[in-house]
């Protein structure tokens, strides 16, 4: 058995895989030293040229470049559900995707695919641990004050959310020191590289994902727990 574990990363949108790639890959070398052997793994982000292709042409040709340019063994597919949960994403988008590759021929796409699909949205995931969130945008008020107090997914539009908070904190600013200030699309990285993969665990999104990567590991007669 091969001892190691290449994967691609496509995501919905570019913020996305900023955040993604370095909870994707944590996730992906978490559950690989539960395998058997000493598992190493790496993580490509695959860039198609999306214009005028449906979901799932573009699942297929992420596919193609990703086996093509790489030779992955396992595809990460990102895609929000922008909706109180996941059924519908999966039933119109994931799991047609997941049968339109299963009829390509495997010597030029790589035909396991793993879902990834945050409810509502990524930035939800960014936002389950609230302190560091805080931290990062230099904010100092309670969790109920900045209406993060509750279950992330619920939260109607998360992205707008952390834009609010960041509003709030360049307000509580003095002239001197606010200029430009921070971005929204200044967290995604930093965040994705230092939130705790426990407390994504918390979200039941990441854990469907996260669970649905030890199956798939199973199936490749990667995964075994110790």
């Amino acid at each position: 058995m091969s001892n190691f574990i290449l994967a691609g990363l496509f995501t919905e949108g570019t913020t996305d895989v900023r955040f993604l790639s370095s909870v994707v890959e944590r996730t992906l070398q978490d559950v690989a030293f539960d395998c058997t052997g000493d598992i190493e793994t790496k993580l490509e982000i695959i860039k198609i040229d999306k214009k005028n292709l449906n979901f799932n042409q573009q699942v297929l040709e992420a596919s193609k470049v990703a086996f093509d340019k790489f030779g992955i063994i396992l595809l990460f597919i990102h895609t929000d559900s922008d909706n109180d949960d996941d059924e519908l994403v999966f039933n119109s988008k994931i799991n047609p995707a997941i049968q339109e590759l299963l009829l390509q021929d495997e010597k030029f796409y790589c035909r396991e695919m793993i879902a990834i699909v945050p409810v509502k949205m990524t930035e939800a995931w960014m936002i389950v641990d609230r302190q560091l969130l805080k931290n990062e945008i230099g904010i100092d008020k309670t969790d109920a004050e900045l209406g993060i107090n509750i279950n992330p997914e619920e939260i109607n539009n998360p992205k707008t959310h952390i834009e609010n908070i960041i509003r709030l904190s360049k307000e509580e600013q003095t002239k001197r020191k606010r200029g430009k200030g921070l971005q929204i699309a200044d967290l995604y990285q930093i965040i994705g590289q230092t939130i705790e993969l426990s407390e994504l665990e918390k979200l039941t999104s990441y854990m469907k994902f996260k669970n649905s990567l030890i199956l798939k590991l199973q199936e490749l007669n990667f995964y075994h727990k110790k």
